[in-house]
């Protein structure tokens, strides 16, 4: 288990107790006696930065020690990686897309790793992070392992099943906190509808951009405008003209609306980013996102380009507009 040394500054606190109430793991804080924030069991501590990121004053502290700073997994044996013609299919397939659509962002590779499967060869990091901002590290060329204790985020280590659920997070109590829904039975509500993993089931995310994957994607996750997003939809219903059903909510975007349901329902899903995502991370207010079963890539390029020939460069010039002289 990772450590975390948390500090308090009394010449900055103000004893609003915020950093307490925020805390997303029971009995790691609790207000002293004298009204500061005192540590009661470091241990849970994931190093989210929750309390601190909510403190009015920046009084607390939190700072990696132990086990946080040192990688277990330095020394065991890494998995093989994808043969080298398949990572050339895929950087092919990239490219195609990439150059169709007009995509700015490279399409990221996302990967599970199963509780017994050898972890990837990549890089672990040497700071926590939330898997958002592992994803859009990847959309720029980065490629990421992060086992439980690189995760900041305890939301999305539940719900890929590589820890069980905190309790203020299983009751939805920090939801309403953050003034996401307006109570409590809201929250539970939404808690109870997404869909999670089995605990323990994996061990490991694993982000790469497409083109530099090591491990074959389980899904891939694209970045775009709105208008880009309906050409990669209509990319996919250029030969049969299927309509997809999305589900989306602003609520866990990455891990469960990006990754999650193209993985467990084999099937694609567009979500718009979420409070963690876009607070977290420099994802811009005029991008989403949308996460596809692998096997979706090749209909994807071939569509994307037969629609690159007319019918995108017509929209873009807006043939049907009036002219104004």
């Amino acid at each position: 288990m990772a450590e975390y040394q948390i500090t308090n500054h009394p010449d900055r606190c103000v004893k609003c107790g915020l950093c307490v109430a925020f805390c997303p793991i029971p009995n790691v804080l609790e207000v002293g006696p004298e009204g500061y924030p005192q540590v009661v069991d470091a241990e849970p501590c994931v190093g989210c930065q929750t309390c601190s990121g909510n403190c009015p004053r920046r009084a607390l502290t939190v700072e990696a020690t132990g086990d946080a700073v040192y990688d277990p997994f330095a020394d065991e044996p890494r998995a093989e990686p994808i043969p080298f013609e398949r990572q050339q299919h895929l950087a092919k397939l990239q490219r195609s897309i990439m150059d169709s659509l007009g995509l700015r962002w490279q399409p990221v590779a996302v990967g599970l790793i199963g509780a017994d499967e050898p972890l990837p060869d990549a890089p672990i990091p040497s700071e926590n992070l939330r898997f958002c901002q592992a994803m859009m590290a990847a959309r720029r060329g980065a490629s990421i392992l992060q086992p439980p204790h690189r995760h900041s985020c305890p939301d999305g280590t539940s719900i890929f099943g590589m820890t069980g659920v905190p309790e203020k997070l299983a009751t939805g109590e920090i939801y309403v906190l953050f003034h996401k829904v307006v109570d409590a039975e809201a929250a539970a509500r939404m808690v109870a509808e997404r869909p999670t993993l089995p605990p323990k089931s994996r061990r490991a995310t694993y982000v790469a951009p497409l083109a530099k994957t090591v491990r074959e994607p389980d899904v891939v996750v694209f970045t775009g405008t709105p208008e880009q997003m309906m050409w990669l939809c209509m990319s996919m219903s250029y030969y049969d003209g299927h309509r997809f059903d999305f589900a989306a909510s602003g609520f866990n975007s990455m891990c469960v609306e990006a990754v999650l349901l193209p993985l467990e329902k084999d099937e694609p899903n567009i979500t718009f980013g979420c409070y963690g995502c876009r607070a977290a991370s420099d994802i811009g207010e005029d991008m989403m996102f949308m996460g596809v079963p692998t096997d979706r890539l090749e209909t994807i390029a071939q569509g994307a380009a037969e629609l690159a020939k007319k019918a995108i460069p017509d929209s873009r010039n807006k043939i049907y507009v009036e002219p104004i002289m």
